[in-house]
């Protein structure tokens, strides 16, 4: 099959699960450009053979053709800029990415923000090249003239914006930096941002309280957006997880705005079983007439930074300079290492705990925290201290339950998100061992919890990936198969659809995802990647 598609489309033969939830049914789909321009049974005997030749026909027969996968909870702002191409995203279906959550989006790159940025990627991938945008209309413009295979659309980050104007002050905002931070949120979301995700677990949303949260979130409500968060707490590490859930339910309450849960998991043994209660109290509330729901992935490790992971926030106010002399100072240094050992009991022991890209020492990295206290000859506090110093390596965890995960799965209120990144294989996104769900979120959701698990019907799993967080974001014309709408298509073999992506070996693509076509032209066709680059950056109700 061409990269560069004629004009109309046809896909024929294949069973349509169309994102609504409704049951499967046989049809055609006919494409003309970038839209969905008729779903009918038997459009190829219409057509007629003379009028064929118009056509590029995908045979979908014994295939399930459904609408692109919509990631609502990804991080792939900077990713598509390093390379357009997407590879890790398109190959497993994903067609369109809702970026910068977390508290964290690739800009506003002003104030204090832009070396703490370019720290964070350095750390990532090594890259250091500055990025030649400021706002998001110059992020728009850069991603879109240079090209990009998926749709992606972005959040304002609470974090990235009280960064801009207060770096990692411990302290509420003073009048005149909340003046100037909801001068940015505003500006991006008149520029297009689809609300703000906060960060509250993480230094420095985690300086903020939950006033500072409602009064942003109250702007993005103005606006129709909706507000993600990674939640203070998904254990006992401060507030719990509990807590943690009130007060995002409190601020869906005082501010109206739409309130998304980021990744909800149940953290540790202090929180495995919790599961129950938690979608409960998202049921109760949503009862009560607040917007409240959530996303997830289907793996049961997490994936942060050992400073995020395990180093209490207090320690990481202000500088880095300020940090490393509290680790300088011998009280201080036993303060911080008596809450690291806390941090790795709860999130299941050093064992479990696995380290990525760690240029001071490369064998380190896929190695677990025990296994490096061991090569130190160290204890695991003392471990912790001595990698954060130089660098600040993301951490794997092992921390969370089976049965907690298929309970929050089967919330009807509960949509796909990968937390991963727009990655591939080789080249500088391909440093350090990646987390798996950055290549295999979606197939596996698919095979291992719909099509051989029983845990969602394939039409309820479809609908958690397309038109529930279409909805969510507002996109008003994707994440159907209907007439009218844009044609990002997915068609895949329900019986050897699978994600290959495991912890040992996180760098593989799915099997089983034939075609992804985003905005009515293949990215992937026959499995293999095109090259094509039809996607853009998405502005929010434009």
């Amino acid at each position: 099959m061409s990269t560069q598609p004629k004009k109309k489309i046809l896909i024929t033969g294949g069973k349509v699960v169309d994102g609504s939830g409704n049951p499967w049914f046989y049809s055609d789909v006919l494409i003309d450009g970038d839209t969905i321009a008729e779903v009918s049974r038997n459009l190829k005997d219409k057509i007629g053979k003379d009028n064929q030749s118009e056509y590029e026909v995908i045979d979908a027969t014994g295939k399930i053709v459904c609408p692109g996968f919509v990631d609502i909870h990804s991080h792939s702002d900077a990713e598509v800029y390093i390379d357009g191409t997407a590879r890790s995203s398109v190959m497993q279906g994903i067609t369109t990415e809702i970026a910068g959550n977390c508290g964290d989006s690739a800009f506003p790159l002003v104030g204090y923000f832009p070396e703490r940025y370019a720290k964070h990627m350095y750390e990532l991938y090594g890259w250091e090249e500055e990025f030649p945008w400021k706002t998001l209309d110059e992020y728009v413009d850069v991603v879109n003239s240079q090209g990009v295979s998926v749709n992606i659309g972005l959040l304002a980050g609470h974090a990235s914006i009280r960064t801009a104007v207060s770096d990692y002050a411990d302290r509420d905002l003073t009048e005149e930096e909340y003046k100037e931070a909801e001068r940015l949120l505003r500006e991006a979301l008149e520029q297009g941002a689809f609300g703000m995700s906060m960060g509250l677990y993480y230094a420095p949303g985690s300086y903020a309280t939950t006033e500072e949260a409602i009064r942003f979130s109250k702007i993005v409500a103005e606006y129709d957006g909706f507000v993600s968060c990674h939640l203070r707490d998904e254990a006992d590490y401060n507030i719990g997880i509990l807590a943690a859930y009130q007060e995002m339910l409190t601020v869906a309450r005082e501010s109206g705005a739409r309130v998304q849960i980021s990744h909800m998991k149940c953290v540790g043994p202090s929180t495995w079983g919790y599961a129950d209660i938690l979608v409960r109290m998202v049921e109760d509330a949503r009862k009560r007439g607040f917007d409240v729901a959530g996303d997830q992935y289907p793996y049961l490790a997490a994936c942060s930074s050992i400073i995020g992971s395990l180093i209490p926030r207090w320690a990481q106010a202000g500088t880095k300079q300020d940090f490393l002399d509290r680790l300088r100072d011998p009280e201080t240094r036993e303060k911080i290492k008596r809450e690291v050992i806390r941090n790795l009991r709860r999130r299941g022991g050093a064992e479990r705990l696995f380290i990525g890209r760690y240029p001071p020492e490369p064998e380190y990295a896929g190695k677990s925290i025990a296994q490096i206290s061991e090569m130190m000859g160290l204890d695991y506090a003392e471990t912790t201290l001595r990698l954060v110093e130089p660098f600040n390596p993301q951490l794997v965890t092992y921390s969370m339950q089976e049965d907690d995960l298929k309970v929050i799965m089967q919330a009807p209120f509960v949509m796909v998100g990968s937390d991963g990144r727009a990655l591939r294989p080789e080249g500088i996104l391909a440093s350090g061992p990646p987390h798996p769900r950055s290549y295999g979120s979606f197939p596996r959701v698919l095979s291992k919890y719909a099509i051989n698990g029983n845990v969602l019907s394939l039409e309820e799993a479809v609908r958690k990936m397309t038109s529930l967080p279409a909805a969510r974001a507002n996109l008003k014309d994707r994440g159907l198969v209907r007439r009218g709408f844009k044609a990002d298509i997915v068609v895949f073999d329900p019986v050897t659809i699978n994600d290959n992506a495991t912890f040992d070996n996180p760098r593989l693509y799915p099997t089983g995802i034939d075609y992804v076509l985003v905005n009515g032209v293949p990215v992937v066709a026959e499995g293999k990647h095109t090259e094509a680059k039809p996607g853009t950056v998405l502005r929010h109700n434009a």
